[in-house]
């Protein structure tokens, strides 16, 4: 097993500047009378032993703490079959994409969040979160009923068998090329981590489309989320970097902390990892 750390090439770059060391000039001539000597001691900074040996120490390299990362949040990867699986799945922060997969997981902890569903009280796999993000999930809709904004949950927790079936049905109606841009191969979709939900609302026929995003519901949730620990994972004009289209209807729960900090950056969750510092 190996821990799997993306760090951005700008990033090595910018590592590389701040470890460089100047050298000090040397006195060439050695000879200095005992007024020049008490001079120049006077004025002299104190030194460590790189100064003493001619060289300045470089600046310690700092961190801001919200780029500083546990390393039980970082991907575990072991390579299965040719797939890469994460061997944490159960992580808050796993990174799950069409690099990183999650095999046949399925979480321990998955419950109903208490939230409308399209599909009313009818008990789906769908309807399901884990327990930490569903409860937040609720606390989130009632945020936006607090500003007359009625949200509904579509879709959350998929089996991959499930995700399976849902691959080939979009095959089959738009085609191989479509259907993996919209649709993740099973063990690689976010919902089986039991973290995503995808939400629209009333307003808006319920639908999940690209549309969403400017609706009042849409907007206040891309605006909102990240205060109750949820991103929205797939933005606009970020394909190239989650290998997935633009999805105002997908919400993905890392916690508060990661959230505020993805959400001020403007960051993807794969942005994220190429900037936090394990510690």
């Amino acid at each position: 097993m190996k821990k799997i750390i993306m760090v951005s090439a700008a990033s090595l770059v910018l590592l590389s500047g701040c470890q460089q060391v100047k050298d000090w000039s040397n006195d060439l001539t050695g000879k200095k009378d005992q007024t020049e000597e008490k001079q120049q001691d006077e004025k002299k900074p104190e030194q460590t032993p790189a100064d003493e040996k001619g060289n300045a120490s470089a600046p310690e390299e700092t961190t801001p703490p919200e780029l500083q990362l546990d390393a039980r949040f970082f991907n575990d990867i072991k390579e299965v079959d040719g797939h890469a699986i994460i061997q944490n799945p159960s992580n808050i922060l796993a990174m799950v994409n069409k690099d990183y997969g999650l095999g046949e997981y399925k979480p321990d902890d998955l419950v109903r969040p208490d939230v409308p569903f399209v599909f009313g009280e009818e008990d789906l796999e769908k309807a399901h979160m884990r327990k930490e993000a569903a409860e937040h999930l609720e606390d989130m809709f009632a945020g936006a009923k607090k500003d007359n904004l009625y949200l509904t949950a579509i879709s959350g927790y998929r089996s991959y068998d499930y995700q399976k079936m849902l691959l080939e049905r979009e095959k089959e109606q738009y085609g191989d090329e479509k259907a993996v841009m919209a649709v993740a191969p099973p063990g690689n979709s976010e919902h089986q981590s039991g973290l995503a939900m995808d939400i629209s609302s009333q307003s808006h026929q319920f639908q999940i489309d690209i549309p969403f995003g400017e609706t009042k519901e849409g907007k206040w949730l891309a605006e909102h989320a990240h205060e109750y620990g949820f991103i929205l994972r797939y933005p606009e004009d970020k394909e190239e970097i989650t290998k997935y289209q633009y999805e105002p209807w997908h919400f993905r729960y890392v916690g508060k902390e990661a959230a505020k900090v993805i959400y001020d950056k403007h960051w993807t969750l794969e942005e994220y990892f190429d900037h936090v510092k394990e510690i």
